[in-house]
């Protein structure tokens, strides 16, 4: 397989221009188009719009952080019962682009669809709450849920692109390149002041935009092994099979259970992080947008250079780097009592985000076998998006039972944060006991 690759590019093996080819573009703007979903909706400005909208009391703020962190949760949730069957269907198909186009578009849909109901006028309500902004939410789960579904398939598309000893580099670009797309989205802040559902439709047509490169450019290689169709009962029995077959594989699966624990944390706070910083530290919204520009730098600084680390110390280090890099941060968080603490958090948080990207989507390639990278990709989404249901949920309940504590209910959920953190870390670097009885090719 690598040999094909090497054939089919040989210009790879040198320096760093094979990253500017139109296919390497293609793939890696997808990575800027969905990341200007990610900030914008997941962690910026429908945060921002769930806090405008419910309230802005002390207890009111801690029952939004409730919501949201509840509303993540629930479109991990979804993830969970279909990730392990994509990874499936990457094996059986050979197929990875026209997924990532399919659940991209419903995605793009989905955020135009907040953007109706959030400019809609209603004396309606649901549950106690204005009905348009219940459909609101009830959208943006879904738009995460799709959101989420196309990276599975993104993330195995890398493995077609480059031969092995270019893909901690690829990968590095790509995230770079994502996290561009950050600064990009950010200017829909301008919009703001028109409503948030200018910001809404805006972040979609950016999505759009940047996710057509991918649909014109990039193809589908067809699988030389394609099996016969499953039904969706066989494919489910096929994950289970997995699940069973992976303690012949003791790396991986340790390192999967080490990323659930980290990602717990990282994706609990890609959340949280807006409303904490400002009903907790007292940021502005216009502070916070500069804030978390600078956290994309150091995550664009981060993801590269964690590239080029992994190439020199190897995956598995770099992650313990990560790991390391992310406790620093969240302790500073929950500490802060003053805005420059927040900068030092907010800094360190962009670069743990930026890197684990990276070091994670080499490890899975670096230690799946390669007939069963695409079921090991998909059981990899499993581990953390399980983390990303379990993550939020937590937060969401303490803040909830400890509403009337103010802000120091948001403190102590962050704190479980830096617990799930180290659980991971001590996972990840404890020495395996016997070697792993399938070498992996």
């Amino acid at each position: 397989m690598e040999s094909k690759h090497e054939r089919q590019t040989p210009d790879q093996g040198r320096g760093f221009g094979f990253l500017l080819s139109l296919p390497i573009l293609s793939w890696a703007l997808y990575d800027f188009a969905n990341t200007i979903f990610s900030s914008n909706i997941t962690t910026v400005f429908f945060p921002f719009y769930v806090t405008d909208t419910i309230g802005n009391t002390a207890e009111l703020e801690q029952l939004g952080n409730t919501l949201i962190a509840y509303a993540n949760a629930l479109a991990s949730f979804f993830l969970v019962i279909f990730s392990p069957l994509f990874g499936v269907w990457i094996d059986q198909t050979g197929y990875k682009q026209r997924y990532i186009v399919r659940f991209a578009g419903v995605s793009i849909l989905c955020t135009v669809l907040m953007g109706v109901f959030a400019g809609w006028n209603s004396d309606a309500t649901l549950w106690g709450l204005p009905a348009p902004f219940v459909a609101t939410v009830l959208v943006f789960v879904l738009a995460k849920f799709f959101y989420n579904s196309s990276l599975i398939f993104y993330d195995a598309k890398i493995s077609d692109l480059v031969p092995r000893n270019r893909l901690s580099t690829l990968s590095g670009f790509g995230v770079a390149v994502g996290y561009m797309g950050t600064l990009v989205g950010l200017l829909v802040y301008f919009l703001l002041d028109d409503g948030y559902e200018y910001v809404f439709l805006a972040t979609a047509g950016l999505y759009l935009i940047f996710t057509l490169p991918l649909l014109f450019f990039l193809k589908d290689k067809q699988s030389v092994q394609k099996r016969p169709r499953m039904s969706l009962l066989i494919g489910y029995k096929e994950i289970i099979a997995t699940f069973k077959e992976i303690r012949k594989h003791q790396s991986i699966f340790r390192f999967m259970v080490a990323y659930f624990f980290v990602n717990d944390a990282i994706a609990t706070t890609i959340a949280v992080m807006s409303v904490y910083a400002v009903t907790v530290v007292g940021f502005s919204s216009g502070q916070f947008i500069i804030l978390y520009l600078v956290s994309t730098v150091t995550a664009i600084i981060g993801s590269f250079c964690f590239g080029q680390i992994a190439n020199r110390v190897g995956a598995h280090r770099s992650f313990s780097f990560v790991a390391l890099i992310m406790v620093i941060a969240l302790t500073v968080g929950v500490l802060a009592t003053a805005q420059w603490m927040f900068w030092i958090a907010g800094s360190l948080f962009g670069i743990a985000l930026g890197s684990i990207w990276v070091t994670s989507r080499i490890l899975i390639v670096e230690l799946s076998p390669v007939e069963k990278r695409g079921q090991f990709f998909g059981l990899f989404a499993f581990s953390g998006k399980v983390s990303s249901i379990i993550g939020p949920m937590i937060y969401g309940s303490i803040t909830l039972v400890l509403r009337g504590y103010g802000d120091l209910a948001s403190r102590i959920a962050l704190t479980s944060l830096i617990v799930l953190t180290l659980i991971g870390l001590i996972v990840h670097v404890a020495k395996k006991k016997t070697p792993d009885r399938m070498a992996v090719r």
